[in-house]
């Protein structure tokens, strides 16, 4: 759903495909924080100079820069420019490729945190001060006192159980939260001592949840939509990757789109969901060799990135269950390369994890679906009046499915059923990652559940609803 920190993030990456195209960009960047934010509008924060402040290290992280490693606070957007375009150029000259520097994906904006509270169990001004007291006489640990007629919580003794805001009949007890901390399933994201928040990169596993539920938007993602603006200038061959959860975040057909992937720019496009059906391929065959030399055999899948993070750096000892078989992306680049090995590859969709894989496996790019409608939007390109592309479409519909949960074990039991009669598979979903996805995985590690395979998306409904979708 659309709201003011996705607005302005849109409008700012609108604004640098125009500014790019009209060859006026390096000009403009140091004015749009003031053109966003003209001194006659009312604040967004505690005043205008404020809003330019975010409005600037906004721009930075779409330039590819980390605003939090940046000290020089004189520093123009317009130097920035100049420092990217010079990076690229050494990048060039020594015949590497596209962006190679391992560097996180996530920023996170400073001066836009808002270092809200720590999160506790509080009662209200709607408290009543009732007779039956059910706050207190719930409370494990006596951490409720009534003050003269309202509840009071000791937050030394609270432990946060929420069974007094469960029992309290006039909802007057809430549980306030910090949205980053809270959406963390590994705890990657905690305050420093100004109070603002940081990301521990040690843990972090690049879901993107606290990306997508900052209301203050301040953890940002680090860009490099300009990179392929000025490929394209180049004249250098891009291939647009189209991942599968592209089906239905822009209007019209997945053929439109991929013909107004060329009008774009890109000289080809492709859909991932031919690098699923080689996913799918491989997998069902790691699983039936696993199954035929153990019968007790559990094998998860490996096409999520954020899910495979989480284990090689919070649960290694599992790693033994993930398969090995890469995902649909690095199939489809491989496609790429082998029709043609100049070719420079873009990934696009809606992950913040698939710009660290990418960078592990090779891909020269990745933009998401945000970006991509930018450059759509910029160039004033309407997917619905583009004519079909027409290029080759994956054998099965289960490939375009992989985006969905589910998607990927019905793929794997349809290939696995096609060859083996009879075929019996075992399988569970873990619809999107949260604080106890680590502790399920080891109880099916000890062998106390039933499944023989398991479906991992950090994303709940899959990679349709990963933090960078349009829908």
């Amino acid at each position: 759903m659309l709201n003011g920190s996705i607005y302005i993030r849109r409008e700012l990456l609108i604004r640098l495909v125009r500014a790019f195209d009209d060859g006026t960009l390096r000009e403009e960047l140091d004015h749009i924080p003031v053109k966003l934010r003209p001194k006659d509008m009312q604040a967004s924060r505690c005043c205008i100079y404020h809003d330019r402040a975010v409005l600037k290290y906004r721009l930075m992280a779409l330039l590819g820069v980390c605003p939090e490693n940046e000290e020089d606070e004189a520093k123009t957007l317009a130097s920035y420019f100049d420092d990217m375009v010079e990076r690229i150029g050494a990048t060039l000259d020594s015949q590497t490729g596209g962006q190679k520097a391992v560097q996180p994906p996530l920023s996170v904006c400073g001066s836009a945190c808002s270092g809200c509270p720590d999160a506790k169990i509080v009662s209200t001004s709607n408290c009543r001060g009732c007779f039956s007291r059910p706050c207190t006489f719930t409370c494990p640990k006596k951490a409720i006192t009534v003050v003269n007629g309202q509840s009071v919580i000791d937050s030394a003794k609270c432990i946060k159980c929420g069974k007094c805001i469960t029992a309290c009949p006039y909802h007057a007890i809430v549980k306030t939260t910090v949205p980053c901390e809270e959406a963390c399933p590994v705890n990657a994201i905690r305050k420093n001592e100004q109070g603002v928040a940081e990301i521990d990169f040690e843990k972090c596993i690049y879901c993107g949840k606290c990306f997508n539920s900052c209301p203050f938007s301040a953890v940002m993602e680090r860009s490099q939509l300009l990179e392929v603006l000025m490929a394209m200038k180049r004249g250098e061959k891009l291939v647009a990757m189209v991942a599968p959860a592209a089906d239905r975040q822009f209007p019209g057909k997945i053929e439109q789109l991929l013909a107004a992937c060329v009008q774009a720019g890109f000289k080809d496009v492709m859909e991932v969901a031919l690098g699923a059906e080689l996913t799918t391929e491989h997998e069902t065959k790691e699983f039936i060799e696993r199954f035929e030399a153990d019968p007790k055999t559990l094998m998860t899948t490996s096409c999520c990135p954020a899910y495979v993070n989480l284990v090689k750096r919070h649960l290694p000892t599992f790693l033994p269950h993930v398969s090995t078989t890469p995902s649909p992306m690095v199939y489809a680049m491989g496609l790429v390369k082998e029709k043609d090995p100049t070719a420079k590859t873009v990934f696009i969709g809606p992950c913040v994890a698939k710009r660290g894989e990418a960078v592990e496996k090779g891909v020269d790019y990745v933009l998401s679906f945000e970006e991509l409608g930018a450059i759509f939007a910029g160039r004033k390109i309407d997917v619905m009046l583009c004519p079909p592309w027409k290029t080759e479409r994956p054998a099965a519909d289960t490939a375009r499915n992989f985006a969905r949960s589910c998607g990927v074990t019905e793929a794997v039991l349809a290939e696995a059923t096609s060859k083996i009669p009879d075929f019996k598979l075992c399988a569970k979903q873990i619809n999107g990652i949260d604080k106890k996805t680590a502790a399920v995985l080891k109880i099916h590690a000890m062998g106390k559940m039933p499944e023989n395979f398991i479906e991992v998306m950090a994303c709940p409904g899959g990679c349709v609803n990963g933090p960078c979708s349009l829908r």
